[in-house]
């Protein structure tokens, strides 16, 4: 599925991962793909969604109402990761630490569960792009939906359009009450995505 999407739907869903990631979320759900879809500011969904009220700040604010913002439990990990640092760097030995708890508490006692395998296609560039963020199996069905959007509409490629086309259809993910409680008429947006996907590019 992934090979029909354009660049910029790419991009799309690269950015729906950079936000999550940036609200300390665990999962990458509808309001982080609108979030996304609103972020960037030559897109014709930007546009289209600026013309009914609904542009980044607008969204972000909405999501962190819904959800909250969860950046500075995110910033603990990394300090985390800055302490092991520190610890080396003061001469700490971790291996010495690791053999010493395996010993009183057995072999194993700190092995991690094994990574789950790599994935081919866009989500194996997503796990690579700074750590795994999986998506909601909503969100999975919104790209999933803007295939049949784009179907629908007979075209041979995925755009930012039919991902936003995607989450109207789909409706009842965070994407689709955010915009429902900005009093987006869903049947309107549609028609000036369709419109926008059908006009050519000047």
């Amino acid at each position: 599925m992934f090979e029909r999407f354009t660049k910029a739907a790419r991009a799309v869903v690269m950015g729906a991962q950079a936000q999550a990631r940036e609200l300390g979320h665990q999962s990458i759900g509808t309001e982080h793909t609108l979030l996304a879809l609103v972020s960037d500011e030559n897109g014709p969904v930007t546009a289209t969604l600026r013309s009914v009220g609904v542009d980044r700040a607008y969204v972000r604010e909405a999501i962190i109402q819904h959800v909250g913002d969860r950046s500075e439990t995110a910033a603990v990990v990394d300090r985390d990761a800055e302490d092991a640092a520190a610890l080396k760097s003061i001469g700490i030995d971790l291996d010495a630490v690791r053999a010493a708890i395996e010993e009183n508490f057995g072999a194993g006692a700190l092995h991690l569960p094994r990574p789950a395998p790599k994935k081919k296609g866009i989500f194996g560039r997503l796990a690579s792009a700074g750590g795994h963020v999986p998506f909601s199996s909503r969100n999975k069905k919104v790209l999933e939906l803007s295939l049949r959007e784009a179907l629908r509409l007979k075209h041979n490629f995925i755009a930012p359009e039919h991902i936003m086309l995607g989450i109207l259809r789909e409706g009842r993910g965070l994407a689709a009450l955010i915009l429902a409680e900005r009093g987006v008429d869903f049947d309107a947006l549609r028609d000036d995505l369709a419109r926008s996907l059908n006009t050519p590019a000047a």
